[in-house]
């Protein structure tokens, strides 16, 4: 068996994050050390009850904190999406508040990373916010940890004509995600909806999760059946991106990324939306000049979807 990642998790709790949380806890190779809340895909709030939720299924006892509920602009959270009103489909689940340490989000990144340096993966699979304030605190924070993976970023510049799918974690806190980017670190992974919006999962997958009949599986399925039925109206199909268990699975697995690029990441303005772009336009290409120097970042540009996938409902099926 591979070494063991100690991973702390931060997460805006919808669907694709609880099934991350899900994946990392089946695997052997991974241990969920402490999980942070924050605004995105629903409510801080419901974000904190998710995480709750879905700890108490799996039987973990790992701190929780309670981080940003909205943008460093001050900004609040957008309406409900896809992962509906409380981030896991409205299905009615009884979601207490966990117990939580009583630090910030930010606060405790900072405390973990300097009590275990260079000894946990820290996965961050929403806004940034929680990174960019614990950053004001310890702008060596990332330092602290082996590495960085963040969902999140457009790859690289892309000519005119190219739809791009929405990348909500950067268009939620642009400021956040420029204070991230500019941090140094030990490795910084960005795993963008280039990567993550082609790694679809459909219907068909649900038949060995329906099959497997555990309290995880049934989990999962109930909540990928809201997920499925909320992009039919998007896709046509009952599909969906596996964006966040596609982040956990490069951390932990980094073959599963076919190609990457390193270089300068900067966010971007695109018409009323924000994108991160490793800043080159195609292969063989440098970065186009930057304002200011920034650390590079490891840009995945291409990813095994198949074998992703796969390997995804094999854990849950377990």
């Amino acid at each position: 068996m591979s070494q063991v990642r100690r991973v702390v998790v931060d997460t805006d709790t919808g669907i694709d994050d609880a099934l991350a949380l899900l994946y990392l806890a089946g695997r052997p190779d991974a241990e969920i050390t402490a999980v942070t809340s924050v605004f995105g895909n629903c409510a801080e709030e419901d974000a904190a009850r998710n995480i709750g939720y879905v700890t108490r299924l799996l039987g973990l006892e790992v701190p929780i904190a309670r981080g940003a509920d909205r943008a460093l602009s001050g900004r609040a959270p957008a309406a409900a999406g896809a992962h509906g009103a409380d981030g896991l489909g409205d299905r009615g689940y009884d979601r207490p508040l966990p117990q939580v340490t009583g630090e910030s989000g930010a606060e405790l990144l900072v405390r973990l990373a300097r009590e275990h340096p260079g000894e946990l993966d820290l996965l961050a699979l929403g806004p940034l916010t929680n990174l960019a304030l614990a950053l004001r605190r310890a702008p060596d924070l990332l330092t602290g940890y082996r590495s960085v993976v963040m969902m999140g970023g457009s790859g690289p510049r892309t000519g005119p004509g190219r739809a791009l799918t929405a990348d909500t974690n950067i268009v939620n806190d642009p400021a956040a995600a420029r204070t991230v980017l500019s941090a140094p670190r030990n490795e910084l992974v960005a795993v963008g909806v280039n990567v993550t919006g082609v790694t679809v999962l459909d219907e068909a997958a649900l038949g060995p999760l329906r099959a497997a009949g555990t309290a995880r599986a049934r989990f999962a399925c109930e909540i990928l059946d809201a997920y499925l039925d909320s992009y039919r109206g998007r896709w046509g199909r009952r599909a969906v991106p596996l964006h966040d268990p596609l982040a956990a699975g490069i951390l932990l697995d980094p073959g599963l990324a076919t190609a990457s690029a390193t270089g300068p990441v900067r966010v971007v303005g695109d018409g009323p939306l924000a994108r991160a772009h490793l800043m080159r336009v195609r292969a063989g290409q440098g970065p186009r000049s930057p304002r200011r120097s920034v650390p590079d970042t490891r840009v995945i540009m291409e990813v095994d979807s198949a074998r992703s996938v796969a390997g995804f409902i094999e854990v849950l099926t377990r």
